[in-house]
């Protein structure tokens, strides 16, 4: 083989493939694939060198990555490891290039990754990255800066794309990275910033985690504790919390036994249970960031995976703890929106752990560190893992939503201890198929039971037993055969499927009396196995009656349709596959009597054809496929005698309906025959005569039926194909079948029988051709010369036989060949195609018929099209033939698909995951061999484009254009097809299809026009012909769809003409990114491809051709930006035109902002067109200006000097106070100061500016750049200096007609009530102040005053729109202009804030927030002050107060930690306010109250703030509550109208205390860190107040009381806090109020499930917890004790405190108090202590709702002596027994087992009320 003209050496003889694809080694061709492998391989690494060498990016490397990545795909990892390093390494160059196209950037990615995957093949001494080029390219795109303005277009998935290539580059990045990175990401790490999002995601993607122990001080020992100390101090779940613990979560995983968590495990495990967002008592309230920013569960199992095992396993006893607590939300009847994590998490912790246990027990050993001895599981620490899932497991099997995940759980649990996981399910099993009312247990079991299979059959020495299960299952599952159930019936056969797939279906009943090596479980097998053969006949007598129920008289009326429905065919596909695997798997002595019996029940009735008649048949063929010499010897002699008979004696050639016996015999032979084509040989003759005579009989049925026959005859002699798939190689005739049950197949020794063709089957192929298909093609040929002109049905059954011959044979047609298309696509690498060798050789000595039938369907497909156009079945037939001739050889794509699918599915419900090393059965195996052959079949894409190729896709081009709609749509399918396969084919035809659009082509008709637009929209294909990645492509394409609008073709009347062009817009926007002008290749690059092309000893490229490929790259870059600018000035011609129709011109524009780049700038007619467009008549044009303006103005944006400085030179402090956060000495010259504001121009020069907020309060960056303040900018830009397009915006903007249209457009309303600040606007006037400074001020001046005295909403947010850019846009102006500027806008902004409205108050809000963003408040003091004047000025309305309020926190709150001074003059200015009437305004203060503390921080390494602290805010605060801690009741006696004068203390007091609890509801869940002492000084005031049930009438305050306890119940616990809430707490419980009382338990019991790890480590106070709820449980009012009941029930239930003897006999002593005669006071605390007994009593039963613990039955029996006595004890058992019933009503059966006789019998006396018949 030669490549390029280059002689290829003989290859390298001794090659050690990294990871080659096995399957390839079991097809029957497999000694040709090594050289083939080898050849390809050197093509591809002499032809990708050469194309980087000469440097041509595409169509070279883009070419032959795409090449490398389908010979991954065929042969696996098959070069060596000098190869893998060297494809690594290039690539990594390649994706990291500084301006590569994005799409090109993915495609190398994706490759990138692929090289990747398999990280045991590479060590890091093999290969190590460089972090930081991946990390910029990481940066450039994800947080790129011009994206949002349009000058770049990414694709969709890129974000995703890259972070998956980190990941896979993350284990190769050196030792130093994590410091570096550190380094790197430290400084952005201020907690109120956004950049902590940005700091904490980017650790979590790139920080490395696999290293060998000796290099962890250089890893994760750098960060670790410093983060998780960060991460256990901060609460309220940040956004950026859930990165942290996917960091965490993935170092457990790594580093299992090198990193102690023990100190951890309580934190760890509360804040999962936290991050479940569980409802826990009475009245929940859920905090909404909870919902947002929960975890991810696919990392919190990695995480607690990675806890368990170690000495005393720690973990697993939290695990255990977390699973109690939770399991009772598995129960079917508990759904809602946590419902879905719930199940995720059961889902693929037990996966999760088999990972770990196959890493640690089975893996290979690799580079990678192993689990030290000490931490790896035991089978103790399995079994115990088992036992506290599969409670909740047995649950979750019935769910609502469905039982895949618990099958999923209990599948994983089955592998690790099948002792535990398999006996409760086999229960359930036999259980559910005794019932005959609940079907949906049946099919819950069933699933369940089909992942287990495995588990069951498997020999194992843990669970024996479990194999005699296997007959008693499958015998009771046959009554699943059901017809009425499609879905019990589907489930049955996917059961027995799976069952028999994995057991031989052998009698071996009669070898225990022959042998004496066997063991008692193996001899019961033995005696058992003689079921086996009722089990088939049994089976197959339930299939019949399923077909006898389903022929189609029975199911639908005459007057339907003869098609089956979806159903049907499904079980049509369930019923044949299950018939297969039953009877492949039978020996020979059941499968003969099988036979005997499916062939009897075929032969002897007569089926209809379609329905019934499919099944059976496909029955048959399944028979037939296990054995086909003693079936065909049945079926074939009984179906071609019948055939024979009927045809022989009547003259049936021209009937139209022909009796059904003969249609059912050709039915069954036509089925039958799709077996072993060596087979067939035997009955050719027959089987000839047959085809001969029923071909060409007139019914269509019939000629149908024979049709399939010929095609199904062809194909199973012509194709290649495995003919067995028995679970053990050979057969069963070994001597001890039961020892192969389960037993996975051996990829090295399968034993794999091939179909291949033989001479002879060859020549029965072509003797068959030459008699059926020939005739029919000169017959066809005669119709179109017009010798013998054929009817249309004769028409089509003529090509109905050309077509089933085609699909039959395609496998030995060669495939089109002929001369390529030329010139394409200029290149000076080879673009050849590669040929894969299929098992086939063609025969050139015989007729091409693949090229016959090309000649004459094309003669017809034209004689069609000019006489009989209307022929449209004939032409639907053609269509088809087409793309076979093209596409087909042996298998369709879309068969394979769905094939690969269905393998995979399978593959994943059977597999073993714990020992992996494709442990598969062999079925599968086989399956997958089979497929691996069809795969190389199918791999086209990247095929040369031939003539051949070119006249079939003009032909289908035509077809797509013709009259009738639906010949086009499916010509249209296989041109996209056609077009994706054949390379570069689309530069061909796009000409071809847009000439059919031009406004020249004057003779088109309309149909040909939608054609046209159809097949550049090819909507059901990946690529959009209009958003080809292609300069010629698009220049072509873009304009020309825009002039069609003056097509004479073009009409818009038609609706789905505009719809479709509608649709192209859209497709085009989804899928545009932007195509690269410059293409360069780095030096870097050139290095490796060098190494690559050296290591194969071929010639490099010569000097003469790097020197022309060099020149051709700057020739190429060159006339890329050519074309885009003639692209643009295309568009902008078009666009000059009067006549185009509106829509055309927005389309135009809308392609048009489309091209926009950052690294070029837009022509300037376009700029002027743009600049034209802000004042355009029509507002969608007018929105897309706006923006293209602002990208423009990027575009023109001039560079900014910046200079380095050193914080420390600054501060006089270096920061050398270890690692300390926070504001501290070193910062301080950061904050704002108002002593020390730039007033002058010499201040403002000399002071440093800072713009960006989170600078210095973590750690100083590196290198710190802030922009020089020294250097004299030339502020103005003088018009001389102005490039064309500075100008024309110069000048339109001079303009005062312009400004004043413009504004009057910008002040217009849009949507009424919709609108709000638009952050494109405000892009548009940043840029203007930004690049031309103050010039346009003095125009706009008087139109901005007129603004802000109008109120109406719509001018007043134009006027925030400009004042945002105004003030942004002045980020670098000199000092006057900035204090010229002040001057003006402080008044403007003045009387804009006293107009202030409901609708306009957000906009300013905005406003202020928007232009204090990224900025240093020092600059902005003009501003800050004005916004502290005086914000709750009083006289105004309250509405004017709150909005004055909410404006200063936007201002305040973007600048954070920098200006605690205002901070603290906002709070003093607040403070004696708080006790304002108005809702609204104390709503505000509570909120900025909020902001005021956010700083007030109690994180690690953080010095306290300076600004404002709660705790002293709190005292101050409590001493004016002073009044109200002495009252018994708090009244609100506040009446909003009060005169001010006459208000006491205590009412002063009062109202203080509405805005306190605003401010404790608003700081709930958004701190980062709760102050829980102030929060208790507090508490007894709330509980004071707080009602107990929920009431809509009840003031405001009661309800926020309510609220702020709710959630501070749900606030995190630290071990040193819990004593102080406890004592508060326990004050509370002895307080005179009962609601008070009342209110503890309810907090009590949210704050232990919240809390619950934290607490359990505190057994001290776990006993105060358990006290204080006795004492309440003995309280005197009713009320609370029964919530004290409540409390201990719930309590139990988390089993927070055991349910103990002690605990017992206490509640029991209690429920005996005696009670005396008298009615008086002393019968009262009696009846309180006997009450609070039966209370405990009651509690216990109900903690355990969902199961019977050995101590209830007891306690229920105690309860019921309780039945007479006095109420309020009577109502409690009664409600406590109508809850047990109703808990344990679903498993009763399981249930009663637990109690005794005597006790069963009370129970229903108890259960059944007696009163219906009293």
């Amino acid at each position: 083989m030669t490549v390029g003209g280059v002689h290829t050496p003989a290859c390298p003889s001794v090659l050690v493939p990294q990871k080659a694809i096995v399957y390839n080694g079991l097809l029957p061709y497999s000694d040709r694939l090594d050289r083939e492998a080898s050849e390809l391989l050197v093509d591809i690494k002499w032809n990708l060198s050469r194309a980087v060498l000469l440097r041509e990016l595409w169509p070279g490397v883009a070419f032959w990555s795409r090449k490398l990545f389908s010979y991954l795909k065929l042969y696996g990892r098959r070069f060596s490891k000098e190869d893998h390093v060297l494809f690594i390494k290039l690539l990594y160059e390649l994706v990291t290039l500084p301006d590569l196209e994005p799409h090109m950037m993915q495609s190398y990615a994706r490759l990138l990754i692929q090289l990747l995957k398999k990280k045991e093949l590479l060590s890091r001494d093999d290969l190590q990255l460089p972090w930081r080029p991946l990390y910029q390219l990481y940066e450039r795109v994800v947080y790129s800066k011009t994206e949002h303005l349009g000058l770049i277009w990414f694709p969709n998935s890129v974000e995703h794309i890259l972070k998956a290539l980190v990941k896979s580059c993350r284990p190769y990045f050196p030792a130093p990275s994590t410091k570096e990175m550190l380094e790197e990401w430290r400084p952005l790490m201020c907690i109120f910033d956004m950049a902590m999002q940005k700091a904490i995601s980017n650790m979590e993607l790139f920080l490395p985690t696999i290293m060998p122990p000796e290099e962890h001080g250089q890893g994760f020992r750098l960060w670790f504790d410093e983060m998780m100390d960060l991460w256990v101090s901060v609460q309220n779940q940040p956004s950026w919390e859930g990165h942290l613990v996917n960091l965490f979560a993935r170092l457990a995983n790594d580093n299992i036994g090198y990193v102690d968590w023990t100190p951890y495990i309580a934190t760890i495990f509360t804040r999962i249970l936290r991050s479940l967002n569980l409802p826990v008592g009475v009245n929940h309230m859920v905090a909404l960031r909870y919902l947002t920013n929960s975890y991810d569960i696919g990392h919190l199992v990695l995480w607690i995976t990675a806890l368990l095992g170690g000495p005393g396993n720690p973990a697993q006893k939290e695990l255990t703890c977390l699973f109690n607590s939770i399991a009772s939300f598995y129960h079917p009847s508990n759904h809602g929106h946590w419902q879905s994590r719930l199940m995720r998490l059961l889902q693929r912790l037990p996966a999760s752990v088999v990972r770990r246990v196959h890493r640690e027990r089975h893996a290979a050993p690799g580079w990678i560190t192993l689990v030290p001895e000490s931490q790896r599981l035991t089978n103790e620490d399995l079994q115990e893992f088992t036992r506290s899932l599969t409670g909740a497991a047995l649950l979750a099997m019935f769910s609502k939503t469905g039982c895949t995940d618990a099958a999923y759980a209990l599948q994983n649990l089955a592998l690790l201890t099948p002792q535990l996981a398999l006996s409760p399910v086999l229960e359930k099993t036999y259980a559910a198929m005794e019932t005959l009312t609940e079907p949906h247990t049946l099919t819950a079991t069933l699933s369940c039971m089909i992942g287990m299979a495995r588990s069951l059959v498997a020999p194992s020495d843990y669970y024996p037993e479990g194999r005699l299960h296997v007959l008693p299952l499958l015998m009771g599952s046959l009554p699943g055969v059901d017809p009425n159930d499609f879905s019990k019936c589907m489930i049955t056969f996917q059961f027995i499927t799976t069952f028999t797939t994995l057991v031989p279906l052998v009698d071996c009943s009669s070898v225990p009396s022959q042998r004496s090596d066997l063991s008692e479980v193996e001899k019961d097998l033995c005696f058992a196995s003689a079921e086996f053969e009722d089990f088939v006949l049994q089976f197959l007598d339930r299939c019949f009656a399923l077909i006898d129920s389903s022929t189609l008289e029975q199911t639908r009326d005459e007057m339907e349709t003869d098609t089956q429905t979806q159903l049907e065919s499904l079980v049509e596909l369930g019923l044949s596959s299950t018939v297969s695997t039953v009877l492949t798997q039978c020996s020979t002595h059941i499968y003969t009597v099988a036979l005997q019996k499916v062939y009897n029940f075929a032969t002897s009735n007569i089926f209809e054809t379609c329905v019934s008649g499919r099944m059976v048949a496909d029955m048959c063929r399944a028979a037939a496929k296990c054995h086909p010499a003693e079936s065909l010897q049945l079926f074939v002699h009984h179906c071609c005698s019948v055939i024979f008979h009927i045809t022989g004696n009547e003259d049936l050639q021209s009937e139209d309906e022909l009796d059904k016996e003969l249609l059912w015999n050709l039915q069954l032979l036509s089925e039958v025959t799709r077996v072993d084509g060596e087979q067939l040989l035997k009955y050719q003759e027959e089987l000839e005569r047959v085809l001969y005579t029923c071909v060409r009989l007139r019914c269509k049925r019939a000629y149908t039926l024979a049709c399939s026959l010929l095609e199904h005859m062809l194909r199973s002699l012509s194709l290649i194909y495995p003919t067995e798939y028995r679970s053990t190689s050979g057969g069963f005739d070994t001597d001890l079948p039961i020892r192969d049950w389960g037993r996975p197949g051996d990829v090295s020794a399968l034993g794999l029988c091939w179909h291949v063709p033989s001479r002879e089957e060859e020549n029965f192929v072509f003797q068959l051709l030459s008699r059926l298909l020939h005739p029919e093609l000169e017959r066809i040929k005669g119709h179109v010369s017009g010798d013998q002109p054929l009817s249309r049905e004769e028409l089509l059954q003529s090509l109905a036989i050309v077509q089933y011959c085609l699909l039959g044979a395609g496998s030995m047609l060669a495939p089109l060949d002929g001369p390529s298309v030329t010139d394409l696509v200029p290149s000076m690498v080879n673009l050849g195609e590669v040929k894969l060798h299929v098992g086939v050789q063609y025969d050139i000595s015989r007729q091409n018929y693949r090229e016959s039938i090309c000649h004459t369907v094309r003669l017809l497909l034209h004689h069609i099209l000019e006489h009989t156009e209307d022929d449209t079945k004939s032409l639907f037939v053609i269509i088809k033939i087409i793309s076979d001739l093209m596409f087909f050889q042996g298998i369709h794509k879309k068969e394979f698909d769905s094939r690969w699918k269905s393998f995979t599915l399978v593959k994943k419900s059977m597999e073993n995951r714990l020992h992996g090393r494709k442990q598969h059965i062999r079925a599968l195996l086989v399956d997958r061999a089979l497929l691996q052959h069809e795969m190389r079949t199918l791999v086209v894409e990247g095929s040369e484009y031939k003539e051949v190729h070119q006249e079939l896709l003009c032909d289908l081009l035509l077809l797509s254009t013709s009259t009738y709609s639906q010949v086009r749509s499916r010509a249209q399918n296989v041109l996209t097809t056609a077009l994706v396969t054949y390379s570069f084919s689309h530069r061909d035809l796009i000409p071809r299809i847009v000439k059919l659009l031009s406004p020249q082509h004057t003779n088109g008709t309309h149909q040909q026009f939608k054609g046209a637009l159809y097949c550049l929209l090819a909507a059901h294909s990946g690529v959009c012909l209009a958003s080809v990645r292609d300069w010629d492509c698009v220049g072509t394409v873009w304009p020309a769809l825009v002039r069609c609008g003056l097509s004479p073709a073009m009409t818009l009347e038609e609706h789905s003409v505009g719809q479709l062009l509608d649709d192209i817009i859209e497709r085009v926007h989804r899928q545009h990114d932007t195509i690269g002008i410059i293409f360069t290749v780095s030096e870097s690059c050139i290095e490796v491809a060098k190494q690559i092309a050296h290591s194969l000893s071929l010639e490099m490229p010569t000097g003469e051709e790097v020197k022309e490929g060099l020149q051709r790259q700057q020739i190429r870059n060159v006339v890329n930006a050519r074309k885009y600018e003639k692209l643009v000035n295309d568009l902008l011609d078009c666009l000059e035109d009067k006549e185009l129709p509106w829509k055309f011109e927005h389309m135009a524009t809308d392609l048009l902002s489309l091209l926009l780049r950052d690294d070029h700038p837009l022509p300037p007619d376009a700029v002027l067109y743009f600049t034209q467009g802000l004042i355009h008549d029509s507002i969608s044009i007018r929105k897309v200006a706006i923006s293209a303006m602002a990208g423009i103005l990027k575009q023109l944006k001039r560079p900014r000097q910046k200079v380095a400085v050193k914080p420390s030179d600054i501060s006089g402090v270096a920061d050398s106070e270890g690692m300390w956060a926070g504001d501290r000495r070193a910062n301080r010259w950061l904050q704002y100061n108002s002593n020390n504001l730039p007033l002058s121009e010499e201040q403002w020069d000399s002071q440093l500016h800072v713009e960006k907020t989170h600078v210095g309060y973590y750690s100083w960056p590196r290198e710190m750049m802030i922009y020089a303040s020294s250097q004299k900018l030339k502020d103005d830009l003088p018009y001389e200096e102005m490039n064309e397009a500075e100008k024309i915006i110069f000048e339109y903007f001079s303009d005062p007609e312009f400004i004043d249209q413009l504004l009057l457009f910008l002040s217009l309303e849009d949507r009424k009530g919709k609108d709000s600040f638009n952050p494109r606007r405000f892009c548009l006037f940043k840029g203007l102040f930004r690049n031309y400074g103050d010039i346009f001020l003095p125009l706009l001046w008087p139109h901005l005053e007129q603004l802000a005295a109008d109120p109406h909403e719509s001018s007043q947010r134009c006027l925030c729109e400009i004042t945002a850019g105004l003030i942004r846009g002045s980020k670098l102006w000199s000092f006057s202009k900035v204090d010229r500027l002040w001057h003006l806008l402080c008044p403007l902004i003045r009387t804009a804030l006293t107009n202030i409205t409901m609708e306009t108050y957000t906009d300013w809000g905005t406003c202020i927030a928007t232009a204090c963003e990224g900025r240093d408040p020092r600059k902005l003091h003009w501003l800050l002050e004005l916004l502290m004047e005086s914000p709750l000025i009083g006289e105004g309305s309250s509405f004017r107060d709150a909005s004055l309020l909410y404006v200063i926190q936007g201002g305040l709150a973007q600048h954070q930690w920098r200006v605690s001074e205002l901070l603290h003059r906002l709070l003093a200015y607040l403070e004696p306010k708080l006790t304002q009437v108005y809702k609204n305004v104390r709503e505000r203060i509570g909120s900025v109250l909020t902001y005021i503390f956010m700083m007030d921080v109690a994180l690690p390494r953080t010095q306290p703030t300076s600004s404002p602290h709660v705790a002293e805010f709190v005292t101050r605060v409590l001493e004016r509550l002073k009044p109200l801690t002495s009252e018994v009741e708090i009244r609100n006696h506040v009446h909003e109208e009060n005169a001010p004068e006459t208000e006491d203390e205590c009412t002063q007091a009062v109202k203080l205390l509405t805005t306190v609890l605003k401010w404790l509801m608003a700081s709930a869940g958004r701190t980062f860190t709760t102050p829980v002492q102030q929060q208790l000084q507090l508490l007894p005031l709330l509980f004071k107040i707080a009602p107990v049930e929920i009431d809509e009438s009840y003031d405001e305050m009661k309800q926020d009381a309510r609220t702020c306890l709710s959630l501070m119940s749900q606030g995190l616990l630290y071990p040193q806090h819990i004593p102080l809430v406890l004592a508060a707490l326990e004050e509370m419980a002895g307080s005179r109020s009962w609601h008070a009382r009342y209110s503890v338990l309810t907090y009590l019991q949210i704050m232990v499930f919240y809390n619950l790890f934290t607490l359990l480590s505190v057994p001290v106070e776990v006993q105060r917890i358990r006290t204080m709820v006795m004492h309440l449980l003995l309280d005197e009012q009713l009320e609370v004790r029964d919530m004290a009941g409540t409390t201990l029930s719930g309590l139990l239930q988390c089993q927070f405190f055991p349910l103990d003897c002690s605990l017992q006999m206490q509640l029991q002593t209690l429920s005996q108090t005696r009670l005396p005669r008298a009615r008086g006071e002393l019968a009262s605390t009696g009846l309180v202590r006997r009450h609070a007994g039966v209370l405990g009593l009651s509690a216990c039963i109900l903690s355990s709702p969902y199961d019977v613990p050995t101590w209830m039955p007891q306690i229920l029996m105690d309860l019921s002596d309780h039945l007479n006595d006095p109420q309020p004890i009577e109502m409690t058992v009664k409600k406590t027994l109508s809850e047990f019933r109703r808990t344990h009503h679903d498993n009763w059966q399981e249930h009663r087992q637990r109690f005794t006789d005597d006790q069963l019998l009370l129970l229903t006396d108890l259960l059944v009320s007696p009163c219906y018949y009293a």
